[in-house]
């Protein structure tokens, strides 16, 4: 029977037996990734380099493409099996060489990790004149996907893995003007857009590759205070995000809070390492994951593009995030942003 994620279907727990507290260790434990590939995007930092100890503590040969060689050498030193290729996620051109030669190995391609991005950062623009937060984190792992996809479908049980956010619930991709050319930017609904684009990527993936044997997962990684990822937030976004009061003291309510959702980088990385190995995922895909376990569906999520005003919190998945028509509206549209047909077949 034909699965089917419509109105959140699937979005039920599968009882893991993991919780938000669980670490790489504890979901890596019995598995054995001995002969399998992995390609980690951003693993040589963050919640990345976890997952790259993980794979490889596990037995995996393990592939990062960066941006800056000698930091990712030195970063990953001492760790077994890594393998680092230059890769610049908003340069197409490194996508495809990048690619290209991993196939030229004749190697299969076990699990593809799309973790790298970028996060509310100011309005920048790659070279071809499209919005960092979704070039970076969408369309650069579309193409690789899509150039990778020869070496996935080859391998039997092959996942990708695409790493979104809870703040996905922030924005659903507006698809008239996706890269703000007429629309006033903001960094949390741009940041939010691209994460929704991982989780709609993911869908459509899915149903497209599970014929073939191939499965995708996206997921929510946490609460991570212990990364690089806000370092671009002013003042004023402190206190658009609660965490300060305007005269400039804390919140101190919401900074507990926020502190009692954090996790350790083991436990953000865990959710991305359950997605890549797990027998448990086996049967299933095309869902969005969180605190090593498939998330909850929340149908009170909010829409930036309906214009709800009730968000509704931002647990669980959001309705926009699984609709098929968009998913299907994102796939057209990211070929055609990256002039990359990716036929699964």
């Amino acid at each position: 029977m034909e699965q089917n994620n419509l109105n959140g279907a699937l979005q039920k727990p599968v009882g893991s037996g993991f919780n938000a507290a669980s670490t790489t260790s504890d979901v890596i434990k019995g598995v054995d990734l001995n002969g399998k590939i992995a390609i980690v995007t951003g693993g040589d930092g963050g919640l990345g380099l976890e997952v790259t100890k993980t794979l490889s503590k596990a037995g995996a040969t393990v592939i990062v493409p960066a941006r800056d060689i000698e930091k990712a050498k030195l970063n990953l030193q001492g760790i077994a099996n890594v393998e680092v290729e230059p890769m610049n996620l908003t340069e197409p051109a490194s996508i495809t060489l990048f690619a290209e030669k991993f196939l030229a190995s004749g190697r299969p391609l076990h699990m593809l990790i799309n973790n790298a991005g970028i996060m509310w950062t100011p309005l920048q623009r790659d070279s071809r004149g499209y919005e960092a937060q979704f070039s970076t984190n969408h369309l650069g792992h579309f193409q690789l996907t899509a150039k990778l996809w020869e070496a996935l479908k080859k391998t039997e049980g092959a996942r990708v893995v695409t790493v979104s956010s809870s703040a996905h619930h922030y924005s659903s991709v507006l698809f008239d003007d996706v890269n703000y050319h007429t629309r006033e930017y903001n960094k949390f609904e741009a940041y939010g857009q691209s994460k929704t684009a991982n989780v709609l990527f993911t869908v459509e993936l899915d149903k497209k590759a599970r014929p073939l044997g191939v499965r995708a997962y996206s997921l929510h990684p946490g609460l991570i205070l212990d990364t690089n990822l806000g370092r671009h937030l002013t003042f004023e976004d402190f206190i658009t995000l609660g965490a300060v009061n305007a005269d400039g003291t804390p919140n101190e309510e919401a900074q507990a809070a926020m502190q009692k959702m954090s996790k350790t980088k083991e436990q953000g990385a865990a959710t991305t390492v359950w997605a890549a190995t797990s027998p448990q995922l086996q049967n299933i895909g095309g869902v969005y994951l969180q605190d090593v376990e498939v998330a909850s569906y929340n149908p009170d999520a909010y829409d930036s593009n309906a214009g709800k005003s009730n968000p509704g919190g931002t647990f669980g998945v959001a309705p926009f995030a699984l609709e098929p028509n968009a998913a299907q509206r994102l796939w057209v549209l990211s070929e055609e942003l990256t002039d990359t047909k990716f036929d699964v077949q």
